[in-house]
């Protein structure tokens, strides 16, 4: 992990997306109105477990998400939405009039991170409802502390099989890998029908990634593909010679990879740097533009299936996609928009809520329970498309994308283009 850590740190550094606070821990970051990096620690929003304290400040909202670790490729493009979701409902007058208040926590990339994450906004910063944690592997930790509580949680990038079955309190905003992963394997074989042999990775420490790879590998078994092999690895590997070289020996003709950004940008490096010629599909993992600076030029070509485009059409889309432009001078990716969705359901929330009963004249115990029946029961038209949610908090999502990685031939710069 030090290795792939190493690497990416230089990008972390210099990247758009790199906020304050990303040291190691739990250190509370805060987002406010006058950019206070202690704005938290006296709000009496966040200080009284009789009510929310909304008469007298903002409606605490907590962001768990990893900004530090080598999961923080995907954490930080998630802090990037959740703070332009803030700063765009805020400016249309929050919550009827209460403006709402993003408090952060860094999960780092591992469950010991999650949880203490989800136990300080809960019982410290005494937060309505949390958008997290980065991963499933995570979730499957930190969402039980979050359900047992009865604390409203949107995960913004949680897509293994189970994550809305852990708890009544737990929703999802990020389609499941069994709809979306399938869209990638069909995209290649339509670029390439002569596909026959084809080999599998996966970060075999990841719940999501294993989760991932099981779909990939009965679509690869639904579509008459032939599964020459199937590679194991780690999140933290940064060396793969031997796994892309078994596999290599096999001749496939394209190969799926399940891991995260750093992994899986430095595997497809080496599949590459080795001499596999044939299509790589990545998993969501790999759905960053964060991966470009690791695997460079070699990225090029690689399939990924979308949640999300910057082309979808509506209002609130064209909002987010010029706001995220305007500051990072780039089109938005999916985590992005996943995270500004979660924030906005939560807002979207509150404010039916508050037109029923005034959410400052709540106690907070009170105010959690009937917001996370509000969640459920709402329509939201989103970055993503419309969404809603079944009863059990799997979200209900209509539109969905492949794209394909175009790098200059120098590896300076690179896009997701997605396919018609």
């Amino acid at each position: 992990m030090n290795n792939a850590i190493a690497r990416t740190t230089a990008l972390l550094s210099t990247c758009a997306l790199l906020l304050t606070g990303c040291g190691g821990g739990t250190k509370t970051v805060t987002n406010s109105a006058t950019n206070s990096p202690n704005s938290t620690t006296n709000n009496p929003a966040t200080d009284t477990t009789a009510t929310t304290g909304t008469s007298s400040g903002a409606i605490p909202i907590g962001i768990a998400v990893a900004q530090t670790s080598n999961v923080a490729l995907l954490g930080q493009e998630e802090v990037a939405g959740a703070k332009l979701a803030e700063k765009y409902f805020n400016s249309k007058g929050g919550v009827n009039g209460t403006p709402i208040k993003l408090v952060f926590q860094d999960t780092s990339g591992d469950e010991t991170g999650a949880i203490n994450a989800f136990q300080t906004l809960i019982n410290k910063d005494k937060v309505v409802g949390i958008v997290g944690p980065t991963l499933s592997q995570q979730a499957f930790s930190a969402d039980p502390i979050g359900d047992r509580a009865k604390v409203p949680i949107i995960g913004p990038s949680n897509t293994a099989k189970g994550i809305p079955e852990i708890g009544d309190y737990v929703a999802r905003v990020s389609a499941p890998v069994s709809i979306v992963a399938p869209n990638s394997v069909k995209a290649a074989l339509k670029q390439n029908p002569q596909l026959k042999k084809v080999a599998v990775f996966y970060a075999q420490n990841d719940a999501f990634s294993k989760s991932e790879t099981e779909i990939f590998q009965q679509t690869v078994k639904d579509q008459g593909l032939e599964l020459v092999t199937v590679q194991k690895f780690q999140t933290s590997d940064t060396d793969f010679q031997s796994q892309a070289t078994n596999a290599i020996n096999l001749k496939p003709d394209l190969v799926i990879i399940s891991g995260l950004a750093a992994d899986g940008g430095n595997l497809v490096r080496q599949l590459r740097e080795l001499g596999y010629k044939g299509l790589i599909v990545g998993g969501n993992g790999l759905n960053t533009s964060n991966i470009l600076p690791v695997c460079k030029a070699l990225c090029d070509g690689v399939l990924i299936a979308q949640a999300y485009s910057p082309e979808h059409p509506g209002e609130i889309n064209a909002a987010f996609r010029k706001a995220y432009n305007d500051e990072y001078k780039k089109e938005p990716p999916q985590f992005s928009a996943q995270a500004f969705a979660a924030v906005q359901v939560y807002v979207e929330a509150l404010q039916a809520l508050d037109k029923k009963s005034k959410v400052n004249k709540l106690q907070l115990p009170e105010l959690r329970t009937e917001l996370n029946k509000q969640i459920l029961v709402g329509t939201y038209n989103t970055p993503l498309g419309e969404i809603a949610f079944t009863p059990i908090g799997e979200v209900v999502q209509k539109d969905f994308y492949v794209a394909q990685i175009k790098m200059a031939k120098d590896g300076s710069q690179g896009k997701f283009t997605f396919l018609k």
